[in-house]
């Protein structure tokens, strides 16, 4: 056993595998970690958190090639995961990290209380290494203090203004600002996911406009049609930044960090299954 995952007061071991070395190394000097976990809303027959880490896709592992209890990154997605059964169909590689080294039914179970409950309670969990090793301090970042200390401060808590979003009770409040804000900040996270993708290939400057525009859209929305000031006002300063000499390997990397986090904590205020549930109902009532 490497590493040990712990949820609703139960703990699973976990023994890494593999060559992914780089993905490995990302992984490790982030633990331990303080996760919340989320429902699948696509595949299906997995859990999943966000991962305070940028890594491409190593072993090329296509996701539905990935076995019962396989342990894996997802990139694009920023996605950890463990999986308890086949997926269902998507088309992405991913990075398998390792294996749950117990029965998946426990995961089962977990995942089953955590696709009822999403929306209604925040289910946490850690990740951490067996033996409570601590890895070594990150160098100093070279993008501006304010930027890494928001990023760092939004992957600790929820900001106030998003716990705030289900508040509102006016006319299609809360579930229009609150989708509207999810989807854009999901766009985004993967958005910049696509312009990292190109580098090495397209002109930087053209990355760093392309990037400030996506950046300014997203903030400019939730700002002006989802009623929200500190988190957009985060995207605003990372627009900003795109216009500055600052290195934009890890501008970009910093960007996607905050918008998948952004987006993570926007996912979580949903009950997705109950909405489901009624989404069905209305569609089998139409046509009954």
């Amino acid at each position: 056993m490497d590493l040990n995952f712990s949820a609703e007061g139960q703990s699973w071991p976990i023994r890494l595998a593999g060559d992914a070395e780089r993905t490995r190394r990302a992984l490790l000097s982030a633990l331990p970690m303080r996760l919340q976990l989320h429902t699948p809303k696509i595949a299906g027959s997995h859990i999943y958190w966000h991962a305070p880490f940028v890594e491409d896709a190593e072993g090329a592992t296509h996701v539905l090639a990935a076995t019962a209890g396989a342990f894996i990154y997802w990139p694009v997605r920023q996605f950890l995961e463990i999986t308890f059964a086949p997926l269902q169909a998507e088309n992405a590689e991913v990075t398998v990290l390792g294996h749950l080294d117990a029965p998946v039914e426990g995961i089962a179970k977990l995942a089953a209380t955590l696709r009822r409950d999403q929306g209604r309670r925040i289910l946490e969990g850690t990740l951490s290494r067996v033996g409570g090793g601590v890895a070594a301090p990150p160098p100093p970042s070279p993008l501006p203090q304010d930027i890494v200390a928001a990023r760092m401060a939004l992957w600790a808590a929820c900001p106030a203004d998003i716990g705030r979003a289900t508040s509102s009770r006016a006319i299609m409040h809360p579930a229009g600002p609150v989708f509207t804000a999810e989807s854009e900040a999901r766009v985004l996270h993967e958005f910049l996911w696509w312009i990292r993708a190109e580098r090495g290939g397209t002109d930087e400057a053209m990355r760093r406009h392309t990037a400030a525009l996506a950046l300014d859209k997203a903030a400019t929305r939730l700002r002006d049609f989802c009623h929200m000031e500190e988190t957009p006002a985060l995207l605003f300063r990372l627009k900003a930044a795109m216009g500055d000499a600052h290195p934009f390997d890890a501008l970009i990397d910093e960007a996607i960090l905050v918008a998948g986090r952004i987006g993570a904590w926007l996912d979580l205020l949903i009950p997705w299954n109950d909405l489901n549930e009624a989404f069905r109902a209305a569609l089998d009532g139409r046509r009954a």
